[in-house]
């Protein structure tokens, strides 16, 4: 049978209505939790189908004569009932069976539970309120008990924390939240209508070039639901133009390395890529796309294999958006051996690690992307000592820990990585430790560009961001970006609507020329030497505006443009203070009573 195939972008727009047709009072933040979690079971049980045909292809099984149409459960049925002949009881060989299926395909949905025999029984309504609660909870149970009673340090597959962690992929996933309904029988009948809008979703499956379109619809959905989920919108998305900028940049120089390798040493390699914010797993995916397609574009691409050659590596501390990213990476095909996914804070404690004979040792990864939370509270009692810290003499401000996921980043970057991540404008220019920590990475030459955003990209928040790409082998570089830094201001360009703005791919391709080719361009790009920073007039300042005069005279600025700078001017200078203030708390100084005392003197 010849699967369907339609316009993405029709489709994208037909399922977001759709998605959005049952909501009612429901909070985007929360709905997309019953969504996306029945569209990932469903695309589980097509997965099975799909990896039982290929098991079966290396066994040449008969069964490949018949019907492939359910073939998962045709094999898993056959297995139970030879089990049976051969002397097994029937809960023996179904335990058997089980173990079999996950040891093969490293998880489990029973026959019984199959998305396909779950949507059969809601159509033909003898589905009980249960149906639902106990497949998930038969998912869980199953991938539990064998890791917890058949895996032990000997086994050579998957780690046992791998599948402990995989089973608990739907716990978020609330069968009994009221906001369904009153009483069981009416969250079922809600739960239902979703599971059959979502099979509407998973039953297209190709695009007009025939690609697997699943995992597109997925991410489609993930980025729909930010931009409808208000200010926590922000916490599981970043915008795609931007997660395309930072991807294209980091991946060209990630190839510039590459084209350095003998052949035998290219075959070899393998990227490791780590997002320590990881969030829904976006800009992870986005990077693996824009670094084959690279690949593909140039002429190593024999020596290099792309595919199943990324090993990913993610922290987050949401647990909802920790399953979104785990979700999203499997359904864009990531393999469970190749995602190292952790729920932590990544600021309290050190990921990831390489166990050696006494300690650990910090990972080093090749490419870091990264969209950290802006100017977040974070603990700053020992993190002086934190390998991560020492080295750069200054902690960043307990309010404001955006240097900190920067310096975690280098620590994990390898001498030849790169690594992008985006940052409140503040990094650029304020003082006190952060100037201390912005002048060592200046003086230690690992910022290779800042790139001026515009405000209002991201959602939930109309803060201006930049875009900072370090590198920690400038030094070892030819001359045309040894010693500075290229400053580009992409902060005009953009498409808007009444709630956000959004950069064009056209700016997006600019920015990415731009950097590439290291290039002045009038009102938009410059190359900086070191010496200019460093010098007195800027004194280490990264602010783009002092490097780039994005202003032409022909433009116009409205009265209403410049009240808002004036508001947001006010806003910084504010926090500014309560900031400083709170510190001069800290270290003991009535600031109150000498805001007093400079009253009184001044009268």
């Amino acid at each position: 049978m010849t699967e369907p195939v339609v316009n993405k972008d029709t489709l994208f727009a037909n399922i977001w209505d759709m998605a959005n047709d049952l909501r009612g009072n429901m909070d985007a933040s929360e709905y997309k939790n019953y969504i996306l979690g029945f569209l990932f079971y469903a695309y589980l049980s097509k997965r099975l189908d799909e990896d039982t045909i290929k098991y079966l292809e290396r066994r040449n099984d008969e069964l490949l004569n018949g019907p492939r149409t359910n073939i998962y459960k045709t094999w898993f049925l056959r297995e139970v009932a030879n089990a049976v002949k051969a002397g097994k009881t029937e809960k023996e060989a179904i335990e058997q069976q089980v173990r079999q299926v996950i040891s093969t395909f490293n998880f489990i949905i029973r026959p019984e539970y199959l998305w396909s025999n779950i949507i059969d029984k809601i159509n033909d309504e003898t589905a009980n309120s249960q149906l639902l609660s106990n497949a998930l909870k038969c998912f869980k149970d199953d991938l539990t008990t064998y890791a917890n009673n058949y895996l032990d340090s000997s086994n050579t597959g998957l780690d046992k924390q791998v599948y402990i962690d995989f089973a608990n992929i739907f716990d978020d996933v609330n069968l009994e939240a009221n906001r369904l309904g009153e009483d069981s029988d009416s969250r079922s009948k809600f739960l239902f209508t979703i599971c059959l809008k979502v099979n509407d979703m998973s039953a297209v499956v190709k695009d007009e070039s025939g690609r697997d379109i699943l995992g597109a619809i997925y991410e489609n959905l993930i980025g729909k639901f930010a931009a409808n989920a208000g200010k926590t919108g922000g916490e599981f998305y970043t915008p795609h133009e931007v997660s395309v900028m930072i991807s294209k940049i980091v991946a060209s120089r990630t190839v510039d390395h590459l084209k350095t390798l003998s052949d035998a040493e290219a075959q070899r390699f393998s990227l490791n890529v780590l997002d320590p914010t990881c969030g829904s797993g976006s800009l992870l995916l986005t990077l693996s796309n824009a670094y084959r397609k690279e690949i593909e574009n140039t002429n190593i691409s024999k020596k290099v294999k792309a595919e199943r050659n990324i090993t990913f590596y993610g922290q987050e501390l949401n647990f909802t958006t920790y399953n979104l990213a785990r979700m999203n990476l499997l359904m864009h095909g990531v393999d469970l051996r190749d995602m190292n996914l952790k729920n932590a804070d990544t600021l309290d404690g050190d990921w990831p690690l390489v166990k050696g004979a006494d300690e650990a040792s910090p990972l080093k990864v090749d490419v870091i992307v990264s969209n950290p939370p802006y100017s977040t509270h974070w603990e700053t009692e020992g993190k002086l000592e934190d390998e991560r810290f020492k080295r750069y003499g200054a902690l960043a401000p307990k309010t404001k820990a955006d240097f900190s996921f920067l310096l975690h980043g280098l620590h994990h970057l390898n001498d030849h990585g790169t690594m992008g991540i985006v940052l409140p404008r503040g990094v650029l220019f304020r003082g006190g430790s952060e100037e201390i920590i912005r002048r060592t990475l200046v003086d230690e030459n690992y910022i290779d560009a800042v790139i001026r955003l515009p405000e209002g990209l991201f959602y939930g928040t109309g803060i201006e961001t930049v875009v900072m790409i370090l590198r920690k082998d400038r030094e070892l570089q030819d001359s045309k970006d040894r010693n500075n830094v290229i400053f580009i201001d992409a902060s005009v360009g953009v498409e808007k609507d009444k709630k956000q703005n959004y950069l064009t791919m056209d700016q997006v391709e600019r920015v990415v020329e731009s950097y590439v080719e290291r290039k002045d361009v009038p009102q938009f790009s410059r190359v900086v030497s070191i010496d200019e920073i460093k010098s007195k007039i800027n004194d280490y300042s990264l602010y783009v505006p002092r490097y780039v005069d994005a202003f032409s005279s022909e433009d116009y600025v409205s009265l209403d443009d410049v009240l808002d700078d004036l508001q947001a001017n006010r806003e910084d200078i504010f926090h500014l203070e309560n900031s400083i203030n709170s510190q001069l708390k800290e270290l003991g100084i009535d600031i109150d009573g000498l805001i007093a005392k400079h009253k009184r003197d001044s009268l």
